[in-house]
């Protein structure tokens, strides 16, 4: 017979195959709670990587720019020689040019460019030489009116420190013995031999400026070509107009500063001229170009004007010079610089000012003069380059 279930009695289910206790779906999986530290750590380690990362590509830029500084230190000599030839370069170019126009060979050209470079080069070296022995031996012709006005300084100044040791200095019981000095006296061949190290190395460095010119000129072509296939092909067209734009700059720089230099030379020697300072037309030559450096170049314009006229000028003449100079600065540098020179560089004033401190430090006296330029090609450089506009935009206007 067949069997019947009885409705009376439970039936057994097996809780480990059909059915889940409640504390089990309520309780997570053993594996979930492994997960959750985890997932954490990795997360921390990745951060961790990252910030390492960061702080080790800070650190190789740290380390490429001191060794970039040191470098434009010790190179001194070698990188403001080839500046200054590749300036003077873009100065004879319009020539070299001309003579190409005419049918004669480039390299010729650029022979009769260089050989004229030198020649008023060296005919401007012993002009301005020459009035400079002039102007040192009659200085002292004149000084006396600079002792006599520096007397009562010099004398309060004594008083003062006659006071002042009087007080401070502890009372005396006897007899002091006095400090002698001896110094030997400055030799002319002492001064030379401590000078001819430098001196040798300068002589060296302009020997060498003719000859970069002359192969700047006639490989000019070929290296602006082969500079431009130094990049990948997808490129080679932003490098060519960049190539092409920083030559207008400096070709305008160049232009712009010898144009301004020149009226600013005009207008300091019929002043200084008017008041009557000696070797007028040496000392406006000096201060027309010195006050084309920018911001510093006032104070190097007045000094050698005040300086030759303290023993013939009065105070109206001393107030003319110092007026003049600082209006044919300001003129320069706020009207006619923007106009002319401007237009290719864009800088803002604060880079500009900036510059000139990094590259005097760097380069001295001839930082002062490469500054500009050199921060000007900078920027364009920038300009054409997607990670660097921002820069770029920094140093514009």
């Amino acid at each position: 017979m067949p069997l019947q279930a009885n409705p009376a009695t439970p039936v057994s289910i097996d809780e480990s195959n059909s059915a889940t206790p409640s504390s089990e779906l309520k309780r997570p999986h053993a594996s979930e709670n492994q997960d959750l530290p985890t997932t954490a750590i990795v997360i921390e380690e990745a951060e961790v990587l990252h910030a390492s990362i960061r702080a080790g590509s800070i650190a190789q830029i740290v380390v490429a720019a001191i060794a970039v500084i040191g470098l434009l230190y010790l190179l001194k000599l070698v990188m403001v020689t080839t500046l200054v030839a590749i300036l003077l370069a873009f100065v004879v170019e319009p020539l070299v040019g001309w003579f190409a126009r005419i049918r004669i060979p480039r390299s010729v050209g650029a022979l009769i460019a260089v050989a004229l470079l030198v020649c008023v080069a060296a005919n401007l070296t012993y002009f301005f030489y020459n009035r400079a022995v002039d102007f040192a031996i009659e200085l002292p012709n004149y000084s006396g009116k600079i002792h006599d006005t520096l007397a009562n300084f010099r004398a309060q100044t004594t008083r003062l420190e006659e006071s002042t040791r009087s007080v401070l200095a502890s009372p005396k019981v006897g007899k002091q013995p006095l400090a002698v000095e001896v110094q030997e006296a400055p030799g002319l061949s002492r001064v030379i031999s401590a000078g001819t190290g430098t001196l040798g190395e300068v002589v060296l460095a302009i020997s060498f400026i003719p000859f970069l010119i002359y192969f700047m000129l006639t490989w000019k072509d070929h290296m602006l070509a082969a500079t431009v296939r130094l990049f990948p092909k997808e490129h080679r067209l932003v490098a060519h107009r960049t190539a092409g734009r920083i030559s207008a700059m400096i070709r305008s720089f160049i232009i712009g500063n010898v144009l301004i230099g020149l009226v600013g030379a005009g207008v300091s020697t019929v002043v200084f001229w008017y008041v009557g300072i000696p070797y007028f037309y040496f000392l406006g030559v000096i201060t027309g170009f010195a006050s084309l450096v920018p911001y510093l170049g006032v104070f190097l314009a007045v000094l050698p004007p005040l300086a030759a006229g303290i023993g013939t000028v009065d105070r109206t003449g001393v107030a003319i010079i110092v007026l003049s100079v600082i209006g044919l600065h300001l003129i320069a540098m706020n009207v006619l610089y923007p106009k002319i020179v401007g237009k290719r560089l864009r800088l803002n004033p604060l880079v500009v000012t900036l510059s000139l401190f990094f590259w005097a430090w760097i380069w001295g006296a001839m930082g002062l003069i490469l500054a500009v330029p050199l921060v000007g090609a900078t920027k364009i450089v920038c300009d054409y380059v997607d990670s660097l506009r921002g820069l770029g935009a920094w140093l514009g206007e």
